[in-house]
């Protein structure tokens, strides 16, 4: 095995941050959690990434694969509407993607792939997680997943993309088009439950940074399209919303911008900061002013809590090795952010 010596590769963030979070991330007894950290911080050379496949979380996932390819629990009610296959796929998929380094080429992440694939409307977009409605942030999401699964070039995932530029606000974002239209309970529950045609968004209304910052996992994923300038405009907006309320009433409040988790599912700040760091070729005062709130905010075990909300409890015990991966995930987007700063010389 190739190594770099520790105090080299991990010499970058212990320089920034006041405690090395590598020690605490070593610390954890979790193979594929490890085989991250060698890769992305240590930069060593590591086992084929076919290694994690092998591994009982992946295996766990793939067991409970369906015959059509969809994974998870598919017995769980909601209404008949609603694609309970695809809701249940989505979860399981990110784990196999993100924690497992899994794509096309294993013959169970493949099917369910297909199986995404065979969600999605001839428009492009995946529909039904809000019913017939248009779900834009779960399209964004799932094609970023594709993307990083080996699927870039498939022509299903351009279809994505342009279903997704289509279906932008006025000023450059997106959100739920559903949303755009400030229904009663009554009545986005009937939208987002039975057979109803879509609602077509008002453009007029403002972007949502919560749904925004998951359209853009697709765009950072994209080796092509991360440097488009829709890309970059959204990416701008995005980090202009960091640490405020969010426009609509779903997840509105400013706290949710730190509550973690990994693999990555509703906004944050480390989803967010994830995308766009891989977007923005530059680092914005907006990124800073996130890179030193991270800074603040590490614990003294050198990693960093699932949430700072004023609402939040302590961690609990099963939640502790997500800890580990959030940690790595805030590492990663450290790194990115210093290595920009020392190629362009600080702020854009």
């Amino acid at each position: 095995m190739n190594k770099v010596s520790h105090d080299q590769s991990s010499g970058e963030l212990r320089s920034f941050l006041t405690m090395d979070p590598v020690p605490g991330l070593l610390s954890f007894d979790n193979m594929a959690l490890r085989w991250f950290i060698r890769r992305d911080l240590l930069e060593e050379k590591t086992e084929p990434v076919t290694v994690l496949w092998k591994l009982p979380g992946t295996q766990k996932i793939l067991r409970k694969q369906n015959e059509d390819g969809s994974l998870g629990n598919i017995k769980r009610k909601q209404p008949a509407a609603v694609n309970i296959r695809l809701i249940e796929t989505w979860k399981q998929f990110r784990f196999l993607i993100d924690m497992y380094g899994s794509n096309r080429k294993e013959p169970g992440t493949a099917r369910a792939a297909e199986f995404i694939f065979s969600c999605q409307t001839e428009e492009g977009d995946f529909r039904g997680f809000l019913a017939d409605q248009y779900a834009t942030y779960y399209t964004g999401a799932l094609l970023g997943l594709l993307c990083n699964a080996g699927y870039t070039n498939d022509p299903r995932v351009e279809r994505g993309f342009q279903w997704l530029l289509s279906m932008r606000q006025d000023d450059g974002g997106w959100t739920i088009p559903l949303l755009t239209h400030y229904l009663d309970g009554q009545t986005m529950y009937r939208f987002t439950s039975s057979r109803a045609r879509p609602l077509e968004p008002d453009r007029t209304q403002p972007f949502s940074h919560n749904w925004t910052g998951m359209v853009l996992r697709a765009f950072a994923a994209h080796p092509v399209r991360r440097s488009s300038a829709e890309a970059r405009h959204a990416a701008a907006l995005l980090t202009s919303r960091f640490f405020t309320p969010d426009c609509y009433s779903s997840y509105r409040s400013a706290d949710y911008w730190v509550r973690f988790q990994y693999p990555f599912w509703w906004n944050n700040l480390v989803s967010a900061l994830d995308s766009v760091t891989l977007i923005l070729p530059r680092v914005s005062p907006e990124i800073n002013q996130a890179l030193s709130w991270l800074k603040d905010h590490q614990a003294s075990d050198g990693l960093w809590k699932l949430s700072y909300r004023k609402t939040g409890h302590a961690d609990p015990a099963r939640a502790k090795e997500m800890r580990g991966w959030v940690t790595l995930a805030i590492c990663r987007v450290i790194k990115r952010i210093l290595s920009k700063q020392h190629i362009y010389g600080g702020e854009a």
